[in-house]
């Protein structure tokens, strides 16, 4: 995950906190321009800007100004080599090419995980509480998923929620209830493998800050970015990890299922994607503690992924269809 130079209150709420240099330390910009020379294949005395923009959740980005054209470097942050399968996100970006997805990807660096793209001038993030973004993008998020596209790897969430929990070393969860948690999120497995739809490369990262509106001269287009966690999957995952990060409520959850699914959602499906919801918070609450370990708190973000798999493995997660016309703006996050 990464937070990129254009900025909602959710990301900008949702930043983590360090406790280790600063993003602008003297090495760090001096690292950065160094990487930015050698991807660009320019002197770094022809870099004429570097600066530093909000520390990401897996990566540190820089907007990088040379030659006239401005670009954005990522350096991949702490422990993120434990956490990134590089040569799998080469391998997406291969499938991706020529489907115009993304944003135009100038280096890329699989031993390293530095990436250089160009930077959108006239972009802006995804609102996750305007319903017409909302909609927007999660026909975007349907028309690739209808691509099914291929990659040599998959993304397991079990193995990975204990992959990431082994990070930790042995050290004690944060939550003091987490076994029980644990045992009720993988209660799920069996009733999401048996309604599991065929895999097709899924984003897995498809969050409101990573959907780019931009302008284009032939009209308004959307990119999606940060496909270093793009992997085989059951694409409708990727509808709930937009909804964990944008710290959805039940109703909004189920708003958001909607858009995927204009025509209507049959209710197995939208079970599946209410306990995927579950599952997607324990993944990214035991990403998070493994961060924590690295000094890099997420505060609220890492809170609210517990909760939703607390909430949504535990309580009847099968809503009722909401009634037409539920609107993404804000009714309160005291739960989710």
């Amino acid at each position: 995950m990464s937070v990129p130079a254009h900025q909602t209150d959710v990301s900008a709420r949702l930043a983590p906190t360090s406790g280790g240099e600063g993003l602008a330390s003297d090495a760090r910009l001096f690292d950065a321009r160094a990487a930015a020379a050698r991807g660009l294949d320019v002197a770094p005395e022809e870099i004429v800007e570097l600066t530093p923009l909000k520390l990401g959740m897996t990566n540190r980005s820089f907007l990088v100004s040379v030659r006239g054209k401005r670009y954005i470097l990522r350096i991949p942050g702490e422990g993120t080599d434990k956490l990134i399968d590089r040569k799998g996100e080469a391998a997406s970006y291969a499938a991706i090419q020529g489907h115009f997805l993304c944003d135009n990807i100038v280096w890329l660096d699989p031993a390293t995980g530095i990436k250089i793209s160009e930077f959108e001038e006239t972009a802006r993030m995804c609102n996750p509480l305007d319903a017409s973004d909302v909609r927007r993008c999660m026909a975007f998020l349907r028309a690739f998923h209808g691509l099914k596209l291929s990659v040599p790897h998959r993304f397991d969430l079990f193995a990975q929620i204990d992959f990431y929990e082994s990070l930790r070393g042995g050290a004690p969860s944060r939550y003091s209830d987490y076994a029980r948690t644990k045992a009720n999120v993988f209660a799920l497995r069996p009733f999401l493998d048996a309604h599991r739809r065929p895999l097709v490369l899924s984003h897995l990262d498809s969050i409101p800050d990573n959907f780019l509106f931009v302008s284009r001269p032939d009209g308004d287009k959307i990119l999606l970015i940060d496909w270093e966690y793009a992997a085989m999957q059951d694409p409708d995952i990727d509808v709930a990890m937009f909804g964990v990060y944008s710290l959805y409520n039940r109703e909004q959850m189920n708003a958001l299922i909607d858009a995927y699914y204009p025509e209507g959602c049959p209710p197995p499906v939208r079970t599946k994607i209410l306990a995927y919801v579950a599952v997607c918070g324990l993944l990214w609450s035991n990403w998070c503690e493994f961060k924590h370990l690295h000094g890099v708190d997420f505060g609220e973000y890492a809170q609210w992924q517990y909760r939703y798999a607390q909430e949504y493995a535990a309580a009847d997660y099968a809503r009722p269809k909401p009634p037409p016309g539920v609107r993404f703006a804000s009714t309160g996050r005291n739960s989710p």
